[in-house]
């Protein structure tokens, strides 16, 4: 087993198909179909299954593929810090994003270590903070903000702000900032949240749970964006850091008011893995998202957020 030949795996897999792989690989597509046929011949077992849509990855597939992304990531990483020039701060670095802030962050953090540390190569990741929590573990990511992190044995992390929930409404039902509601007035309304495997559909059934009701969820919809469309469309209610419709209560999209439930919150951290030595270029990538986040919490940019002193 060779770099190549997981090269060779992962491309298939991404493109579901052999003759775009060779294209991207920019190698004949015999070769290609060789190197898959040798790994399925080494581990005595397949890979793939040939299907008339694409190529598929077969169970043991999975699981190989998951072990490549890794391997093939430490390879990176380690063959970049190795040509490191002295006194440069230089390396690859895959950052984690939670999906709601990171039309805050993501952007500003490219032109800040473009100009500050220009040979940092960033890899960044927007997801659920589930996702970015096993990503973490497995490996993939370097440093993440994420929420809802119960067992920190694996990752060290940093506590950085609280952020209140809020009552996500059609324009027309007149929520405002001014005034909060409880969660009562959210639970007439058909629910639209995540599926129950995400952290937000977590802290949205305490909510209810301290209200001494039961969320019914009428619609599952795992993507902010899909939720806030849902929700203008008069579809029903939701609950959402401000942050994630800042915009469309601006442009009147959207109403919204804060849960009348001081508990009504999640902890940002910035998490980083235990099983890693942190590289320089980790811990300067790390540094300015914590300032950007800082100064989007002290100018407005990122409402409702409560940053804690503790924060470096």
């Amino acid at each position: 087993m060779d770099i190549k030949q997981l090269n060779a795996l992962l491309t298939v897999a991404e493109t579901g198909s052999v003759t775009r792989a060779a294209q991207l690989l920019h190698l004949v597509q015999s070769a290609v179909t060789r190197q898959i046929q040798s790994l399925e011949d080494e581990l005595g077992t397949a890979l793939f299954e040939r299907t008339r849509t694409g190529m598929l990855l077969t169970d043991a597939g999975s699981r190989l593929a998951h072990s490549a992304r890794t391997i093939l990531a430490e390879l990176e990483r380690a063959e970049a810090e190795v040509r490191q020039d002295a006194g440069a701060v230089r390396g690859i670095v895959a950052v984690g994003l939670l999906d709601s802030v990171s039309d805050l962050v993501a952007e500003p953090l490219v032109a800040q270590l473009a100009r500050t540390h220009p040979q940092v190569e960033l890899r960044l990741y927007s997801a659920f903070a589930g996702h970015l929590r096993q990503w973490l573990y497995d490996g993939v990511l370097d440093v993440a903000l994420l929420f809802g992190v119960t067992d920190p044995t694996a990752i060290s992390v940093t506590p950085l702000a609280t952020e209140a929930l809020w009552a996500v409404a059609p324009p027309e039902a007149g929520l405002s900032p001014d005034r909060s509601v409880p969660f009562i007035e959210v639970a007439r309304h058909p629910i639209i949240a995540p599926s129950r495997d995400n952290g937000l559909r977590t802290l949205l059934e305490e909510v209810a749970a301290r209200a001494g009701m039961t969320a019914h969820v009428a619609i599952e919809a795992n993507s902010a964006r899909m939720q806030k469309q849902l929700v203008a469309k008069g579809h029903g209610w939701t609950v959402l850091p401000a942050i994630c419709v800042a915009n469309e209560v601006s442009s009147q999209a959207l109403s919204m008011a804060a849960l009348d439930d001081p508990e009504a919150q999640r902890q940002l951290v910035l998490a980083i893995p235990r099983s890693r030595r942190r590289s320089s270029a980790t811990e300067a990538v790390a540094r300015a998202l914590v300032s950007l986040l800082r100064a989007a919490a002290d100018d407005g940019r990122w409402p409702s957020v409560q940053w804690h002193a503790t924060a470096s």
